[in-house]
């Protein structure tokens, strides 16, 4: 314990904004992202091979997402209360690690589903917390948030990438040795992470009070469901689209190779997100991102069989996770003070991505049917992400928190 406890305690925030620290969030975010290229795309190529048809994987797929409901406010609220936000990180890392190994000797659909969603009920505690770090130790550098997060985009290919070619080369169990490589690594990169000096209980009950008003008020309910709708539509792809791709005719190396133009699309457009927000505003992106993406899944509903439009549609992830992404994280930033960030994000990733990705994958996982499903399930995306972009084309100006006035 004695060896441990150097790695578990949070160094000297009097670094936060330097160099070195902005390169040690890089990494985190590289092995973060890294993990979801395999998790994202390949799990359900890796349920598949263990037997599971398409109904019990989007079941399955929509209970881990589940845990992201819970999950997020719960290391949340605590991050807020206590300010430790990056031991929190680095536990929820470790933690999932720990879960995760079970899967290596669980079978069957409900043993899986619980080693899946106990990992997840940790990993939840990772990426709230990790943003709020990164946008307080990047808003003074060059690039901002953005340049921090575009490494995040390059794990997510490197690691695409390496598991389209294992694939073809060792199978659908390459997949659980991956997930657990990169787990391993994101633990030992959050343990040199600083993180700023926030205290715990810095906002009295009245300010708390103010903040949580502020969570009922139209933009920002508004914002939520749009983004959940938008997390809705995502479920065909994420949870389908190497199947997809496999009953197109696609090689393990080439699905892998269209999932890392969609991510090297996303990084480019980090590069010029804080530009874009200030130029254009929040809601002009949002709006415009969830318009793109409903075309986006038109294209692999009706042309799919075209292989550069299949290309485009990945070119196009740029608008529907990158640039939506972006602005979102500013969004929250903007409209809530820095005592709230981590339960805002939290409610974000909860609400948007848990409930939204759960009901996404259990429909997909109905109209999927092996595949037959697939232009339904994609045009039921269309149309998710087509009202999302009518509601945030409606939805009030917001006032910023008072640190923005």
């Amino acid at each position: 314990m004695r060896l441990i406890a150097p790695f578990l305690r949070s160094r000297s925030s009097a670094d936060l904004n330097s160099s070195e620290n902005l390169r040690r969030l890089s990494l985190s975010y590289f092995f973060y992202f890294g993990l979801l290229g395999v998790i994202v795309p390949y799990t359900s190529v890796f349920l598949d091979g263990r037997g599971l048809s398409s109904y019990e994987i989007g079941s399955l797929l929509g209970i881990v997402t589940l845990t992201r409901v819970l999950g997020p406010n719960l290391w949340a609220n605590l991050a807020d209360r206590t300010g430790k936000t990056v031991e929190i990180v680095r536990f929820g890392c470790l933690m999932a690690t720990s879960c995760f190994i079970s899967v290596f000797w669980l079978d069957g659909f409900w043993p899986l589903t619980f080693a899946f969603s106990s990992m997840m009920l940790f990993w939840t505690a990772v990426l709230p917390q990790l943003e709020v770090i990164c946008v307080q130790a990047s808003q003074h550098s060059k690039g901002g948030y953005g340049a921090i997060r575009l490494w995040g985009s390059v794990g997510f290919i490197v690691f695409t990438v390496a598991m389209g070619l294992s694939l073809d080369l060792f199978g659908s169990e390459a997949v659980l040795v991956s997930i657990l490589l990169c787990l391993i690594c994101l633990y030992i990169s959050t343990l040199y992470v600083t993180q700023a000096p926030i205290k715990a209980n810095e906002q009295g009950p009245k300010a708390s009070l103010n903040e949580w008003s502020r969570v009922f008020k139209a933009p920002f309910l508004v914002f939520l469901l749009a983004a959940s709708l938008l997390q809705v539509s995502f479920a065909s792809y994420y949870n389908f689209f190497a199947l997809y791709a496999q009953s197109l005719g696609f090689s393990g190396a080439t699905t892998g190779l269209l999932l890392a133009v969609a991510v090297t699309a996303e990084i480019i457009i980090f590069l010029f997100a804080k530009p874009m927000i200030k130029r254009l505003g929040v809601k002009a992106l949002l709006v415009a991102s969830f318009f793109i993406t409903a075309v986006r899944w038109l294209i692999l509903a009706y042309f799919a069989q075209i292989f550069w439009l299949v290309l485009l549609s990945q070119l196009l992830h740029a608008f529907s996770f990158g640039v939506s992404h972006a602005a979102a994280v500013y969004f929250i930033h903007q409209y809530f003070s820095d005592g709230f960030l981590s339960r805002a994000q939290a409610l974000y990733s909860s609400i948007a991505f848990g409930l939204g990705g759960a009901f996404g994958s259990y429909i997909v996982g109905i109209t999927w049917q092996q595949g037959e499903g697939a232009v339904t399930s994609f045009v039921f995306s269309a149309a998710c992400v087509g009202v999302a972009g009518v509601l945030m084309l409606m939805c009030p100006n917001y006032e910023p928190s008072e640190k923005q006035k």
